[in-house]
């Protein structure tokens, strides 16, 4: 894809994107976008096709084998079959019925468990269940009045001494960024400590087709409340 597709195709998600907001419903624009793309993945800016490069160089270090993981916003799956590859019991869900269809027809022998599920209305089951959580780009994909809560539900999901890993764009300020995606600052990350995750480490990021933006690999793990 070149550059001016890429420019019209993140034109339309922005426009996708902002009819939603006005309908408040900030993340009905996904399945839209996933229909309209009529199997081809060119047209759903974040399918690559492979797991993210970040994820892939932490599992490097990571031991993974028989525990449990989510993927949250899986998209096309590339990330949770990853997973799965490395012997994790893995879950994935995402808002969209179209692209959890696209996952299935993709990986029609995979051991993931691919499910339709919203964020922000999940079941109170998936509490604390998870060893393990992988948050690409989901929570710059929302708006910023409902990041608390979008941070909040993902938090939820970790297990006690779990570990969450997020890739995100990030921004220096609090003004109100442009969007989508919507970087994330400083002050809305440091929710996660509120809510009693210790930060492991960051990794810059960096995507070659733009070079010039911000972006990490933020590890967090779940301090477990010895009292």
């Amino acid at each position: 894809m070149n550059e001016e597709q890429r420019n019209n195709l993140m034109e339309k998600v922005q426009k996708l994107a902002s009819e939603a907001q006005r309908n408040d419903d900030p993340t009905g624009w996904f399945e839209k976008l996933y229909i309209d793309a009529k199997g081809d993945h060119s047209q759903i800016p974040w399918a690559k096709m492979t797991p993210h490069p970040s994820l892939e160089d932490w599992l490097k270090d990571a031991n993974l084998s028989n525990k449990k993981a989510l993927v949250i916003a899986c998209g096309l799956g590339d990330d949770a079959e990853k997973l799965a590859d490395l012997g994790a019991t893995v879950t994935a869900f995402d808002i969209s019925p179209t692209a959890i269809s696209w996952c299935n027809q993709r990986f029609q022998e995979s051991s993931v468990n691919y499910l339709v599920a919203d964020l922000l209305t999940l079941d109170s089951s998936w509490q604390q269940s998870f060893d393990f959580v992988f948050e690409a780009r989901t929570i710059q994909a929302l708006p910023v009045n409902i990041r608390s809560e979008v941070i909040k539900a993902i938090a939820a999901l970790v297990s006690p001494g779990g570990t969450l890993l997020i890739v995100t764009r990030l921004r220096d300020t609090e003004d109100l960024p442009k969007g989508p995606p919507w970087a994330v600052s400083e002050l809305e990350l440091s929710q996660l400590h509120s809510l009693g995750f210790h930060e492991v480490s960051r990794t810059p990021y960096i995507d070659l087709n733009q070079p010039d933006i911000k972006q990490a690999r933020i590890e967090y793990q779940l301090i477990i409340n010895s009292q």
